[in-house]
């Protein structure tokens, strides 16, 4: 099958730090490839991927310091995917709505994947708008925001089955990985490791650009003495800052689409610890692969029964449900079924 990939150009893809949606993009074009596929992905400039690249801009636009403004780069991106259609059996964007206009009539020669919230009242017009777009979710909890929508499944993301190992938790220390935001919660994390007397490995995107005030509240929790900040990691040290944790802290305040950070710690078999909102429920198995937990007294109540469970259960957990290939092949069977 011929197959275009359209990324947001702000990240290269895959990012080099901090990224959800560039990366998970990469793991399905690489897997995609490794399926036999001719697939081509539009994306930055400095992007690596073994598909064809078709870059809208030399670099990515978050790495391009007169860059002011990425949507006129995300219309160019459209356009350059709309005008070559002809080369494609089906082109899958990841840049939200914006190509809905040009693609509604013909709107089975794309699918688009929504990689962020739902729960507004603006989006919900939106898809009422465009009734015959259609859509993949990246849980059914996101799904259920906009049930009106043409929904043509729920992919959960995955990892490539080599790109983390199991760890053995031998660290003794928590971690936290994401973005320093009022959503993501690094001071509830920071909170429940002083009372487990635990130290907290904290590994995050800080950009001033948002959140700056819930930034002015965190950065002195960043100095206290059993909190080590790392600012955003590569793959390669991802491995061992979480292979090595006890379990990982999720202690999310907001309707996450999917958590991507909770799968990499499955991945090394660590347990999470997480807060029940968004797409925690589908992911975490309570005493399997680690704990849901209302607040952050029942969160340090479950350190010591996270360090407890088997991490190759965990790893396995991983295996089953969250690996690169079992996604190309959900997005796959979408794929034929909206070319019949």
């Amino acid at each position: 099958m011929r197959i275009a990939q359209i990324a947001p150009p702000v990240e290269r893809v895959p990012p080099e730090g901090y990224g959800g949606t560039e990366r998970v993009v990469s793991f399905l074009t690489e897997a995609l490839v490794d399926l036999g596929h001719e697939v081509t992905l539009f994306a930055s400039g400095d992007s690596i991927t073994r598909a064809r690249l078709r870059p809208v801009c030399p670099q990515s636009l978050r790495k391009t310091a007169d860059c002011r403004d990425y949507l006129p780069y995300v219309l160019l991106e459209i356009d350059a995917a709309l005008r070559s259609e002809s080369e494609f059996d089906l082109l899958h964007f990841h840049t939200e709505f914006l190509h809905f206009p040009f693609f509604r009539t013909h709107p089975d020669r794309s699918v688009t994947t929504l990689h962020l919230r739902l729960d507004t009242p603006d989006l919900r017009t939106l898809f009422l708008g465009f009734p015959e777009m259609p859509v993949v979710a990246i849980s059914e909890a996101q799904r259920r925001s906009i049930p009106h929508a043409r929904w043509m499944g729920t992919v959960h993301h995955g990892l490539p089955e080599t790109l983390y190992s199991l760890g053995s938790g031998n660290g003794g220390y928590l971690v936290f990985i994401g973005r320093i935001s009022a959503e993501k919660r690094p001071d509830l994390a920071i909170e429940i490791a002083r009372r487990a007397g635990r130290e907290i490995l904290i590994a995050a995107k800080m950009d001033p650009r948002h959140d700056a005030d819930y930034m002015d509240i965190v950065r002195p929790l960043l100095s206290l003495p059993h909190v080590h900040y790392l600012g955003e990691v590569n793959e390669r040290q991802k491995q061992a800052l979480i292979g090595e944790a006890v379990a990982m802290l999720f202690p999310i305040n907001w309707p996450e689409p999917f958590g991507l950070s909770a799968i990499e710690a499955l991945a090394c078999g660590t347990p999470v610890i997480a807060f029940p909102y968004g797409a925690i429920p589908e992911i975490i198995e309570p005493g399997v692969t680690g704990f849901v937990v209302q607040n952050v007294e029942e969160a340090v109540q479950a350190i010591p029964r996270a360090a407890q469970l088997s991490r190759k259960e965990i790893r396995l957990a991983f295996e089953k449900r969250f690996t690169a290939e079992r996604m190309a092949r959900d997005y796959l069977a979408i794929y034929h079924r909206l070319l019949q």
